[in-house]
């Protein structure tokens, strides 16, 4: 019986094997393709988009190809995407790089062939809640018996992490050996040390939201809840109505939903309370934050770059520590208060108590730099070391 269960996954593993070989027999592999690829999302955006502008300024001469399809789990959004997997199997074959973000199935059910390197820029910094390998066990992570059709997370030649503290949770979540992870840092991150790019946004944002230009912005962005992309509505966990009564003259509340969380969010808006999705990045959101309120979201990793206060509200810890777990005691690590109802996170956002020498203890613990250069280093790292690794060759060929 558990066979049976994995049949449709066996099936599609082996039809992409097949097209993956038949890929490699007709094409070789062109050592100036770069394919970005992320089931996250439709369009080009966070680290990859980062990596992208960089590649395309500094190494022109790359060709750069884009497979971007969000991940739809209804019956013909699966067809659709056996499809996507199919070209997939193409750039696999034929790209010297092969960047993503997150999971990517294709990855995991194919043998790769020799020249093709796989770069993760996995969209977490730091390290918090359990994933990949870390999770096999808990609810939320993938069984054994799947593992032994699909290698999660294999085929990674290179990742790249925030700091050396976090290599060895990559390295168990990946089945990877930490010499091939690199602390040099999350691309994204790259946004908060231009000044230029952070002065347009805001005018930008003031132009659309003049009414709270006398305000101060709470940005409430929970965690993913569920397993793979199956999830009902979410509700906020908190009093809305109170803390509008307690906070409106001085504060607004924006709330900001993990991309998995297709459902939405079931509010009604008001002066008090903004619903805020697609229409400016995380990054650009974080900048204009003043208070971060989160749960299990690693995006508090990069708001402790800019330096301001954050509150945790882990309204349901015992329940997500049995369905996920934690690779730190959460209350120990998380660089601020933590509160777990209305009335306490009120008080704490009126009585200003937070941690800001907490903040920048954490910021140096997580981050190995903070210069703004991750991007560069990255794309360098990867792209040059292969550019000294080939001319090495070439010389030592031409000596012989």
């Amino acid at each position: 019986m558990k066979l049976l269960r994995f049949i449709p996954t066996i099936l599609v593993k082996y039809f992409l094997r097949t097209v993956y070989a038949l890929c490699c027999l007709f094409n070789k592999v062109d050592t100036n393709k770069i394919t970005f690829a992320s089931y996250r999302s439709n369009e080009l955006k966070d680290n990859l988009a980062f990596v992208h502008d960089r590649i395309a300024e500094a190494y022109p001469n790359y060709k750069r190809n884009y497979l971007f399809k969000k991940f739809d789990s209804s019956v013909a959004g699966k067809l659709k995407y056996i499809l996507h997997m199919v070209e997939s199997c193409y750039h696999l074959a034929t790209s010297k790089y092969f960047l993503i973000d997150d999971y990517y199935f294709p990855l995991y059910v194919l043998k790769l062939r020799q020249g093709v390197d796989v770069i993760q820029l996995w969209h977490s910094a730091g390290a918090l809640k359990k994933f990949g390998l870390s999770t096999v066990g808990k609810p939320f992570g993938p069984s054994e018996q799947y593992l032994k059709h699909v290698k999660v997370h294999g085929n990674y030649s290179k990742v790249y992490v925030s700091s050396q503290e976090v290599v060895p949770f990559y390295a168990e979540a990946f089945g990877m050996k930490e010499e091939h992870i690199y602390p040099l840092g999350i691309p994204r991150t790259d946004y908060f040390y231009n000044e230029s790019k952070i002065h347009l946004q805001k005018d930008r944002f003031y132009q659309q939201y003049p009414e709270l230009q006398d305000k101060k912005i709470i940005l409430y962005a929970p965690t993913f809840r569920g397993r793979s992309h199956y999830q009902s509505k979410f509700q906020l966990p908190f009093d809305v109505t109170y803390m509008a009564n307690q906070l409106g003259d001085e504060y607004v509340l924006f709330v900001h939903l993990h991309p998995y969380m297709t459902a939405g969010l079931d509010v009604t808006e008001s002066n008090f309370l903004y619903h805020i999705q697609d229409s400016y990045t995380i990054q650009e959101l974080l900048s204009l934050t003043d208070l971060l309120i989160t749960d299990y979201s690693a995006l508090f990793f990069d708001f402790c770059l800019l330096q301001r206060p954050m509150i945790f509200y882990p309204y349901d810890l015992d329940a997500y520590q049995q369905e996920r777990d934690f690779y730190y005691q959460y209350e120990e690590l998380v660089p601020g208060p933590v509160v777990y109802d209305t009335k306490s996170l009120v008080n704490c956002i009126t009585s200003k108590q937070f941690k800001f020498d907490e903040i920048s203890s954490f910021q140096k613990r997580f981050f190995e730099y903070q210069d703004g250069k991750a991007t560069e280093r990255i794309v360098e790292h990867f792209i040059d070391n292969e550019i000294v690794f080939v001319q090495n060759k070439e010389n030592s060929i031409a000596t012989n």
